[in-house]
């Protein structure tokens, strides 16, 4: 065989290659991706939710009373 055909393969392989790893590495084009990632934005955007201390929960420091 020539060097030819084995620098052919080598090509072939090697585009085979890049193409699996562009195909695995393309974000997702759904709807329901761009819905989820809409919404993860909003949840880091969203302020956190007040706490509600419970009946038996230690007091907050750097409160006082009175």
């Amino acid at each position: 065989m020539s060097s030819l055909v084995f620098l052919g393969l080598a090509v072939v392989l090697t585009l085979c290659g890049c193409l699996f790893l562009w195909l695995r590495s393309r974000p997702p084009r759904s709807m329901e991706a761009h819905i989820r990632d809409f919404a993860a934005e909003l949840e880091a955007l969203s302020p956190d939710k007040p706490v509600n201390p419970g009946p038996n929960s230690p007091p907050r420091k750097g409160r006082r009373s009175g």
